[in-house]
């Protein structure tokens, strides 16, 4: 499961209170979040079609993981870190490169993922997703009510389905793994909503256009990216058909 850590620190943050900086920032937000979906997705495409790519990452003849291939699986992990704990510390070009860098190990560490489930399914729950994630993105940025504890909620059942996951990599149990599973979708339908009005209320408060706007909409569309990463996985993992 890919790491989500929805609570960022931004400094000098300008409070204007304007509904159309709003606007831009989300959308700023979701452009971002897109790239990296289509960065993922492609990398992903390139190394599951292209045999001599997938072989550094699995052996053709025992289908075990390659050194390289847990690389790829927790690598992602460090850029997450490196990027909320350096965000003030580190330029916005380089934190851009950091973001593609992640998006494409993502990409990568997803190609031998999906190849245990057929291409049909894989399409299917992607699809889904989608629909999901865009109607509560959509709640999310509608609604009135202030979603605050409810995300307070979500995390401390996120940190949960974290714990259990690494419990259950020793207890191999499949029904473990459909409860985190099921757990799981709710947590992240439930986070995209939460995490879609943060980031709403975020760019209300910014002057669009300066540095630190453009690092916090970067960081925002990996926010959003992780939900619709983690919501996937979890989708599939419950409906996805293997091979």
């Amino acid at each position: 499961m890919e790491n989500n850590n929805p609570d960022y620190v931004y400094d000098n943050v300008i409070q204007l209170g304007d509904a159309d900086a709003s606007r831009k920032f989300i959308a700023n937000v979701f452009l971002w979040m897109f790239a990296a979906l289509g960065i993922s997705a492609l990398c992903a495409y390139v190394f599951m079609s292209t045999p001599a790519l997938l072989q550094t990452l699995v052996d053709g003849t025992t289908g075990q993981l390659s050194g390289l291939a847990y690389v790829v699986m927790f690598a992602p992990l460090a850029f997450v870190m490196l990027m909320s704990f350096g965000l003030n510390r580190i330029s916005y070009p380089v934190l851009s490169l950091l973001f593609i860098a992640y998006a494409a190990l993502t990409g990568i560490s997803l190609s031998f993922i999906l190849l245990a489930f057929t291409s049909a399914s894989v399409l299917g729950v992607f699809l889904t997703t989608s629909v999901v994630f865009g109607v509560m993105a959509i709640a999310g940025y509608t609604t009135k009510q202030d979603l605050t504890k409810f995300g307070s909620i979500l995390i401390m059942f996120l940190i949960g389905i974290v714990v259990a996951s690494l419990v259950n990599m020793f207890l191999h149990s499949s029904g473990l793994d459909m409860l985190i599973s099921y757990i799981g979708v709710a947590v992240f339908v439930g986070l995209t909503a939460y995490d879609v009005q943060k980031l709403k209320n975020i760019g209300a408060g910014l002057v669009y256009g300066e540095a630190n706007a453009s690092k916090m909409a970067l960081m925002g569309g990996l926010t959003l990216y992780l939900d619709f990463i983690n919501l996937f996985l979890m989708l599939l993992r419950v409906f996805g058909r293997r091979r």
